[in-house]
């Protein structure tokens, strides 16, 4: 009876220890809900994706008293696999997370989400007391707000020693749904900052090195495939410097509308860029007619949806260029796969860039969508698949380039080898054709003699015709004398700093055309001397009329303003002449030398006059 007193006592107390475990797992979750993270001596970082807690509010009408309520009652739900991205959803999202801080040293935290695109982020304190701190984030809200001017949305949390206090996070956006929330202390964030900086600066560093390594090569050659790699460069660099919150730090603080309409903006200038430099670099126009209508097409699209993200709502415009993204890339793929098949080498590196390039867009691309964990690779592959593509390129149009030249030689050569092989049959063209090299070759000794700017003599034809002139005068020749106007335009430098050296241009050619007005009745030799020094060198009866020419080429130039681009540029000039009487011997440099002289002295004397030898050679 003993016996079997024992084995009923042993069956009751089994009994009871399997409710009580029973109990104790239907209690569990609820207590491991409300476990508080707990901030541990030595931790300076926390991430709280695997802590922290959401809810979807799909209406967003919700307020935070209702939100609090639903912690407590266990309507939070852990995140998904953990990952912090939900796609482009609708509504709101709560995130929720006690927290009890273990370090009495470090009572301040800085609160990071470190992604930069949420419009609205309301974050909620509720201490043991009862007090509940409010405050207000994200890019709809002025950038001065921040608690750290940062390119991600920061909180300041006031963490006491010992105290369970309630994180309540409040987020609605139009653009993707990505909540990776992260906990620092203010040194920890400090070195976070510096990390960020020197990370991206070299990534903007090698953009913009590439923008001006490639428009130097572009301003030299003139080829439309280097612009339009400046344009697809650049306009990337300005979707990354928007996506990563520096476009909201740096350009539009205070503008919402532009936070949201320059993702999309952005992004169709980037694949118009993209798309025109694929058909300038694989020359669809001339090697694949259809190639090249399909992408004129999607450049059409592009900007067609460029116009239209200026008024669609900001979650129809940014997933569809998202989405389209991942087409214009994979079509400028195909078309470069189409161009190797015929035997277009350049077309190899090109897509190895572009694959690249498609690698890292379509990790940041799923990652939007939430079809794939935040990790380093999916959150930064944009980056490091544009940085790849983008040197690549340059690499691609370096080869190009060199290809290009070796087919020109390659012509040049099989064109000298016909020659040589038809010289006998094309005799007569050749003579033809040696006419009229002989017609250029005069065209060419006269051009050799002008200034190819001004379209005057220049300073070796004139000190030619000069020293002609005075080996040919006589003791009784007829006019008596022969006058040199040294002619300097007055403040020039001035001219070409205020309106350009293109204005300065036009200057110069203006006053030729004013000095030859006077000149040439006369007879005048007019020749550009240098920079904008011009002379004269006219025959004339006498001093008083070698003033009256000189003094009608001063008012000429001073009374007719030059236009240009729409500004009126007044010009004036000093002269300096001096004479030589017929049968007087003079050395050319001493003419010259005079002459000078005396246009320093009007100069000096003010400028914008004339002014007469005292010496006579």
């Amino acid at each position: 009876m003993r016996k079997r007193g024992d084995r009923r006592s042993w069956r009751l107390l089994a009994g009871w220890l399997l409710a009580l475990a029973a109990c104790l797992c239907i209690a569990l979750p609820a207590f491991a809900a409300d476990a508080p993270l707990r901030l541990e001596a030595g931790e300076s970082s926390f991430a709280l994706t695997g802590a922290i807690r959401y809810w979807h509010d799909a209406d967003a009408k919700a307020g935070p008293e209702q939100a609090f309520a639903r912690a407590q009652g266990d309507g939070f739900a852990p995140l998904p696999d953990g990952n912090p991205a939900f796609g482009f959803k609708t509504g709101a999202y709560w995130f929720h997370l006690p927290i009890e801080n273990r370090q009495r040293d470090e009572p301040l935290w800085i609160l990071v989400q470190e992604y930069a695109l949420s419009d609205n982020l309301d974050l909620y304190l509720r201490y043991p007391d009862g007090r509940v701190e409010h405050t207000a984030g994200g890019d709809h809200v002025p950038f001065a707000d921040r608690y750290i001017r940062y390119r991600h949305p920061n909180f300041r949390l006031d963490l006491p020693a010992g105290q369970r206090v309630e994180l309540l996070l409040r987020v609605r956006s139009e653009s993707s749904m990505q909540v990776p929330l992260m906990l620092y202390t203010p040194k920890a964030f400090a070195e976070l900052m510096r990390d960020a900086q020197f990370s991206n600066g070299l990534y903007y560093g090698i953009v913009l090195a590439l923008l001006c390594y490639n428009l130097v090569l572009w301003l030299m050659l003139r080829d439309a495939s280097y612009f339009w790699y400046l344009l697809h460069t650049g306009a990337f660099g300005l979707v990354l410097f928007t996506l990563n919150g520096y476009g909201f730090e740096y350009l539009w603080p205070t503008s919402a509308w532009l936070a949201d309409a320059s993702i999309p903006l952005s992004i169709c200038l980037a694949l118009i860029g993209m798309q025109l430099f694929a058909r300038s670099f694989l020359d669809l126009r001339t090697r694949w007619r259809t190639g090249d209508m399909v992408c004129l097409a999607v450049v059409a699209f592009f900007a067609l949806l460029g116009v239209a993200s200026t008024w669609l709502p900001y979650s129809v415009a940014t997933p569809i260029a998202s989405r389209a993204v991942l087409l214009g890339v994979a079509w400028i793929i195909v078309a470069t796969v189409v161009m190797l098949r015929r035997g277009y080498l350049p077309a190899r590196l090109f897509l190895i860039a572009w694959a690249l390039f498609l690698t890292g867009t379509a990790a940041f691309t799923l990652l939007a969508f939430g079809l794939v964990p935040q990790n380093f690779w999916t959150q930064n592959g944009v980056q490091v698949g544009s940085a790849m593509e983008l040197l690549l390129l340059s690499l691609a149009l370096g080869r190009r380039y060199a290809s290009l030249r070796e087919e020109n030689v390659r012509i040049v050569q099989e064109t000298n080898e016909k020659l040589e092989r038809g010289l006998v049959d094309r005799t007569r063209e050749l003579r033809t054709t040696m006419a009229k090299l002989g017609e250029a070759n005069v065209k060419l000794r006269e051009y050799s003699r002008r200034d190819p700017l001004t379209g005057a003599y220049n300073r070796r034809h004139f000190r030619e015709a000069f020293g002609q002139m005075l080996e040919a005068r006589g003791e009784h020749a007829r006019p008596a004398m022969l006058a040199m106007l040294l002619l300097d335009l007055d403040h020039f430098k001035r001219i070409n700093d205020r309106y350009g050296h293109p204005a300065g241009d036009a200057c110069l050619i203006h006053a030729a055309r004013c000095i030859e007005a006077v000149a040439r009745p006369h007879a005048g030799l007019v020749a550009r001397f240098g920079g904008e020094e011009f002379v004269v060198v006219l025959a004339c009866a006498d001093a008083q009329e070698a003033l009256q020419f000189a003094e009608a080429i001063r008012l000429r130039i001073h009374q007719t303003p030059v236009s240009h681009e729409g500004h009126a540029i007044h010009l004036s000039a000093s002269i300096g002449i001096h004479t030589v009487p017929a049968g007087r011997e003079a050395a050319q440099e001493d003419i010259i030398r005079i002459a000078d002289e005396a246009l320093y002295r009007a100069k000096d004397d003010g400028r914008n006059c004339v002014r007469h030898s005292i010496a006579t050679a």
